[in-house]
């Protein structure tokens, strides 16, 4: 098989997929559709969405430059869903999108070919007209190296007839069968001969399968807005040549040329200059890195006991308590705490409850210790936590409203604490379990775009079956997350599961959905602040 070797068992790797399709359905009226690939991996049965790719304007054609990244585990079946959808709006939803096709398979069957092209189809299985899906798979080296790129141009050729040119880079690699694969596209750079585009960061890996020799080809375009993008010119380099032509603080220049004009024409020169202004090396550190570095993450439970979950005497409730039968709190603390315990060397947890009336006052509270010691709210373990909530909610009385800010607050201070310390060392994670819509929906956005500033991340999980669609608001399913006073989150640190989706799945299923983004959110956070693992010199510059 090409690029990616079979290995002789247990997790071997991982593989970047990258995606184009031929002939896509056109959903659109007055243009073409704008696709996106969705990628959904059979996990304990039920199926879930790992990744996506960017979308592509006005285009049946779509060479995607996202690549999608999974983890290739020879010992198991894993079956994956490409699904491919027109994208009309800003929601990250794709239920409101127009479906365009799909294909089904294993990802053995992708590595076993390494380029495997294949129709796509209706949810029904009959193939949609000659509508393809190409998938390359190419194995991720351990190179951790990562390109930051800043380019220019100059007196590129004008193509519009009444405007100048809206110039775009595409960068591509040469494949295992003698094509190109495209790597990364930058912005759009409307009506200007003389671009600027915005710094960019493409691992070397992605760019050159870490082989710093290899051949890379920069080709200009000028976007149309039908999608019938013109070629303006192209060169190739490769990255020793970029980062050896910077060193110093130097440009390197290219002539970028028209193939069929310099054919033509004896008098033709170029369509244009191309500069990279600059090349810098950065590490890309991982999640794993952090972890080894010594970063240790917090786990808080944070329990809703409002009214709306009925009385925890019959059997109707979502707090009933059956020794033989957990319920679904129980069963979600057990499912996301097994997995994260693992990361928190003294195993101590903190579990909150809010919207009860507790003892021995009888007041309202939105954020009380489910042991009933504020100044103590640890729990030994996730048993431990079961243990305390069921004796906690033998002693309360369920009220209301459905108030989360508070509780998000809580653990907020303490990772503010953390974000004022050196290095990467404590990192928290919130499992917010709630039934119902919350009740003071401001306040939450609010706390939440404060903690999307720290170290912390939210993860909520709706219980029962009602309508949780705030919480995809909250999720920035809808775009992004903003305060009333339109302030946005500094970056995404919201992932809402429904427990219904898993009420059949296995417990592993549900905690790798909902932890699913954890890893990320943590490398982001950091990567943003410029720290990189503790016990780890920086990379060079």
């Amino acid at each position: 098989m090409a690029g990616v070797p079979v290995p002789p068992g247990g997790p071997s790797s991982k593989v970047e997929l990258r995606i184009s399709c031929r002939k896509l359905q056109n959903k659109d009226i007055t243009s073409k559709s704008d696709p996106i690939v969705a990628l959904l991996m059979q996990l304990g049965g039920s199926w879930v969405e790992v990744d996506r790719t960017d979308k592509v304007q006005n285009s049946l054609d779509p060479d995607f430059s996202k690549a999608l990244v999974v983890d290739y585990m020879f010992e198991e079946v894993q079956k994956l869903t490409f699904s491919v959808h027109d994208i009309d709006n800003e929601s990250d939803k794709l239920s409101d999108d127009d479906f365009l096709g799909q294909h089904e398979c294993t990802l053995g069957q992708i590595v076993s070919i390494g380029t495997y092209t294949k129709p796509l189809s209706k949810k029904s299985g009959s193939t949609i007209g000659e509508s393809t899906i190409t998938i390359i798979a190419e194995e991720v080296s351990d190179s951790k190296q990562v390109l930051n790129l800043s380019f220019r141009g100059h007196k590129l050729d004008k193509k519009d007839l009444f405007g100048k040119s809206d110039p775009y880079l595409e960068f591509l690699k040469p494949g295992s069968q003698g094509n190109w694969i495209l790597v990364h596209r930058t912005e759009v750079i409307k009506n200007n001969q003389e671009p600027t585009w915005k710094t960019f960061k493409v691992s070397v890996q992605s760019l050159c399968n870490a082989n710093y020799e290899k051949e890379i080809k920069i080709v200009c375009y000028d976007w149309d807005d039908d999608g019938s993008h013109d070629l303006i010119g192209e060169t190739t380099t490769n990255a020793q040549q970029m980062i050896d032509g910077t060193n110093g603080g130097r440009q390197v220049e290219w002539q970028l040329i028209h193939p069929k004009k310099k054919a033509k024409k004896k008098s033709y020169v170029h369509s244009g200059l191309l500069f990279l202004t600059s090349c810098k090396i950065t590490q890309e550190y991982s999640f794993l890195d952090y972890v080894l570095g010594g970063c240790q993450i917090n786990f808080t439970v944070g329990i809703d006991f409002t009214g709306s979950n009925l009385n925890p005497d019959e059997p109707t409730s979502l707090h009933y308590i059956n020794p033989g039968h957990p319920n679904q709190y129980s069963q979600a603390i057990m499912a996301v705490g097994n997995v994260i315990q693992d990361y928190d060397s003294d195993k101590m947890f903190p579990a909150l409850g809010f919207g009860a009336r507790i003892p021995p006052n009888w007041e309202t509270s939105f954020e009380f210790a489910i042991n009933f010691n504020i100044s103590n709210p640890f729990c030994a373990g996730v048993q431990g936590i079961l243990q305390a909530y069921e004796n906690c909610i033998r002693q309360v009385r369920l009220w209301g409203p459905t108030n989360v800010a508070p509780i998000i607050y809580h653990v907020a201070r303490f990772a503010q604490e953390a974000s004022q310390q050196p290095g990467a060392s404590q990192y928290y994670v919130l499992l917010l379990l709630t039934d119902g819509v919350i009740t003071d929906m401001d306040d939450a956005r609010e706390a939440i775009v404060y903690a999307s500033h720290l170290p912390m991340s939210l993860i909520i999980v709706g219980i029962g079956n009602a309508d949780f669609s705030d919480m995809r608001v909250l999720d920035g399913d809808d775009g992004v997350l903003k305060t009333v006073r339109g302030e946005k989150v500094a970056r995404d640190i919201v992932q809402f599961v429904p427990f219904r989706d898993f009420k059949h799945a296995s417990p592993p299923a549900l905690a790798k959905t909902v932890l699913a983004e954890v890893p990320r959110q943590v490398v982001q956070y950091y990567e943003k602040k410029g720290i990189p693992p503790n016990n780890r010199p920086p990379a060079s510059q």
